[in-house]
């Protein structure tokens, strides 16, 4: 089944041919496709997207910061839809996101899909702007691509759920891309990438903002990309916003990691397991 738009010929030439684009995008690299898929794939795929608040096994977010839907791994995905997921996560992928990007260290997907696949925004919700965790939760991998998917058919301005990218000193949104049916987003993903959807969603309430995420890392990645140690997401103010955002509270496990070497508590964990 070929699951591109027809007319993509080549995908590893592509990511050749547009490497500069996404390397020179403005404030961070990344890249905007539309009509990507193959259509009627891409139907399928719409057609089988559940509704994520009525299922069981799903991550309900619903504080100040973000208020969306996500599913855990492959649970939901119809035949086609994973059929469709592991392609995106195969090697003539990879290979595309490997050219496209000028990423030295060899990309590996995730099968596990933590923190990605379906993802569902109802009206009202929103995700604020933030940089995402920076270390796969199993493998401990360095996450370095985001890939994302919409499925919005029809979808006016109006409604918004515009993903934004932000500069690294959060004065500005250089970068609103509609989540429109077959809109690709590509960017690389540091502890300075900066982007959201940062206010509510305005779309009808029988409508909700659906999309697709897939995340890609390294072993290893450039120091200058990172803060000094592995995070969870990281909420930012946007400037002159009042109360933007609302900081999580620091936990005696953050403390831990801020003053104790990685080298102890390495050494602590192997212990307790010996115990």
């Amino acid at each position: 089944m070929n699951y591109l738009n027809p007319e993509i010929k080549d995908l590893k030439q592509l990511g050749i041919d547009k490497r500069e684009e996404y390397l020179d995008a403005s404030p961070f690299p990344s890249i905007v496709f539309d009509n990507f898929f193959n259509e009627e794939v891409l139907n399928q795929v719409l057609s089988d997207f559940p509704d994520l608040s009525q299922k069981k096994e799903v991550i309900s977010y619903d504080n100040h910061n973000e208020k969306k839907f996500e599913a855990k791994g492959e649970k939901y995905f119809s035949d086609i839809t994973k059929a469709f997921t592991h392609y995106l996560n195969s090697q003539p992928v990879l290979e595309f996101l490997q050219e496209l990007t000028g990423i030295k260290e060899t990309l590996l997907p995730d099968p596990y899909f933590v923190g990605g696949g379906y993802h569902e925004i109802k009206p009202g919700g929103l995700l604020k702007v933030h940089a995402d965790f920076n270390k796969h939760d199993f493998t401990k991998l360095d996450r370095r691509i985001n890939l994302l998917v919409y499925l919005n058919k029809d979808w006016e301005e109006s409604y918004g759920g515009h993903f934004e990218l932000w500069d690294k000193n959060m004065t500005k949104s250089c970068k609103k891309v509609l989540p429109v049916f077959n809109r690709v987003a590509i960017f690389s993903t540091t502890d300075f990438s900066y982007h959201g959807h940062p206010d509510p969603l305005t779309c009808p309430p029988d409508r909700s903002r659906k999309s697709l995420a897939f995340y890609y890392y390294s072993n290893g990645r450039p120091k200058s990309e990172i803060s000094d140690r592995s995070h969870g997401t990281v909420f930012v103010n946007r400037a002159k916003i009042k109360d933007d955002i609302v900081k999580e509270p620091i936990t005696f496990r953050d403390v831990v990691l801020d003053i104790v070497p990685p080298i102890l508590i390495k050494a602590a964990k192997k212990v307790m397991k010996r115990g």
